[in-house]
């Protein structure tokens, strides 16, 4: 009993090697660069910093002294501490491009990178 024909192998053989390669081209060429960095404590905007300009450095939010943010030259921005258990929020490592996004639970406090602006009325998440 046969279960697959050389075409089907043939089929996941280039879906195998094309998916990194569009994933590659997605990443360095088509996604589109994040112009603000938005950081929400309890779902409350507490920063919206231009990457572009920001000079590099680390901060914390009023409220979280122990979680601390990193600008960097290159426009990108990172968790590099955090009282959390878990530390997901600093192993999400630099995010630069609009839509990317990285919270410690814990703390409720939520990174995110938006490309334009728009109406600031209500977050995207609401954290309790």
């Amino acid at each position: 009993m046969k279960y697959m024909r050389k075409a089907d192998i043939v089929l996941i053989a280039a879906l195998v090697v094309s998916a990194p390669v569009f994933w590659f081209l997605n990443r360095h060429f088509a996604a589109e660069k994040g112009v603000y960095a938005e950081i929400y404590h309890d779902s409350v905007l507490v920063y919206r910093i231009k990457l572009s300009t920001a000079k590099e450095g680390s901060f914390s939010i009023p409220g979280e002294p122990d979680v601390v943010f990193h600008q960097y030259a290159d426009g990108s921005i990172a968790f590099i501490k955090s009282d959390c258990p878990d530390k997901i929020c600093i192993r999400s490592g630099r995010l630069k491009n609009a839509g990317q996004f990285a919270a410690c639970l814990p703390n409720k406090v939520m990174l995110k990178i938006v490309s334009e602006e728009k109406d600031r009325e209500a977050p995207d998440l609401i954290i309790e």
